[in-house]
């Protein structure tokens, strides 16, 4: 079984989730940045984890997490999770 990397992420009302960390993604230009994360939860048939990717941005050194709203941002997203998937593949 493979070593999981566990996070903290504080939600804006003060809540610590602690997560499992998935994957870290840097859009291509080197401006936005996602954490891809698990919280063990299953998917009705229980063989499909449900997974979680937000942004990442940076106030005062702290690492803050927010919502993907943007669509263009949602298929940069997929563009590099599809980069991966594809060279874990070769």
């Amino acid at each position: 079984m493979e070593d999981t990397l566990m996070i903290e992420i504080v939600t804006p009302n003060g809540y610590v989730d602690t997560v499992n960390l998935i994957t870290y993604l840097v859009s291509d230009d080197g401006v936005r940045r996602y954490v891809v994360y698990s919280r063990n939860e299953v998917y009705e048939n229980e063989s499909d984890r449900i997974i979680y990717i937000s942004r990442l941005t940076e106030n005062d050194n702290i690492l803050n997490v927010s919502e993907i709203e943007d669509d263009v941002e949602w298929n940069e997203v997929q563009r590099l999770l599809r980069r991966i998937a594809n060279t874990a593949s070769k």
